[in-house]
């Protein structure tokens, strides 16, 4: 065995040699590190930071009345714990993946779940429905405790493990998943994600990163081109884009349902946050909505529903 593998040594070396040095060699990908906004080295530091395209102005933009007197959690959301939550993720390629565009408009996609997700506007708010983002921090009439049997994350006694965060976390199970992920005791301690703003985007930022399951994409992956559908996923209408993100946060409880207010919602905060940023709605990218994809995950509760 020793023989033959010294001998294939040998022949890929002469191979290499008659080639020549330049021929068939790959350049070496360029890392970066920026400091503690980008800790690399990473190839996505090498693109601009978050904070470099998007900045305190453009948060307060977005959302101008989360601190109104009307608003359930005056004082918590700043634009600081959005940046410091997602440094941790810029090194992973949040919002430093691709150009200028690509980055401002994962920033908008992330920010239309949150927005939406967090939204006390209606039809004749001040400033219209779209501009009342980050005005929870929870969710305010829960109709039950959200405790599941589960040997991995047994529900701790007397807690209630209602919608909190960014992107509202509900059931202990999710709890303690999205705990580990971001190595935060939320099983024992879920109301961290309605009194910590940097770890509610960071639990957000989590989610939106990670995959429900092996073998599937990420939101991240489905926005930014990383995934290519299999043939399963055609069949199921399951396509790359925003709809996508959709359908990896919350299933079937938002696609697959026909063009439904709380699909449509989204899809309206996302482009109200393109056209703010300076992107524009011209430039949402194709397939918008999920309102034909079959759920990667069906009737499952996920880390971001409801029920």
């Amino acid at each position: 065995m020793g023989g033959r593998w010294a001998a294939a040594v040998a022949v890929v070396a002469l191979l290499v040699a008659a080639a020549g040095p330049a021929v068939g060699k790959k350049e070496k990908e360029k890392m970066c590190d920026k400091g503690w906004e980008c800790r690399g080295p990473s190839v996505y530091c090498c693109n601009a930071t978050i904070m470099d395209l998007f900045q305190v102005y453009q948060f307060e933009n977005l959302f101008p009345n989360r601190n109104a007197p009307v608003a359930h959690a005056v004082g918590l959301w700043d634009y600081q714990a959005f940046i410091t939550a997602a440094a941790l993720f810029e090194p992973l390629g949040f919002g430093t993946t691709g150009g200028k565009q690509m980055q401002m408009k994962e920033i908008a996609a992330f920010f239309g779940h949150v927005g939406s997700k967090t939204s006390c506007g209606y039809g004749v708010a001040t400033g219209g429905p779209l501009a009342w983002g980050l005005c929870y921090n929870r969710e305010m009439s829960p109709s039950q405790d959200y405790c599941a049997e589960n040997s991995d994350y047994p529900c701790s006694p007397g807690v209630l493990y209602y919608g909190r965060g960014a992107l509202p976390v509900y059931w202990n199970y999710n709890y303690g998943v999205i705990g580990e992920g971001i190595k935060a005791d939320l099983l024992n301690h879920p109301e961290y994600l309605e009194q910590n703003a940097t770890l509610a985007f960071q639990a957000a930022i989590w989610r939106w990163m990670t995959p429900m399951k092996k073998k599937q994409p990420s939101a991240h992956d489905v926005f930014v081109g990383n995934w290519k559908p299999t043939k399963n996923d055609t069949l199921s209408k399951r396509v790359p884009g925003f709809g996508a993100t959709m359908n990896v946060l919350y299933g079937d409880l938002v696609c697959g349902q026909g063009y439904i207010d709380s699909m449509n919602n989204i899809i309206s905060h996302y482009q109200f946050y393109l056209d703010l940023m300076g992107v524009g709605r011209q430039y949402s990218g194709d397939n918008l909505d999920c309102a034909e994809q079959l759920a990667f995950n069906p009737s499952g509760k996920d880390a971001t529903s409801s029920s």
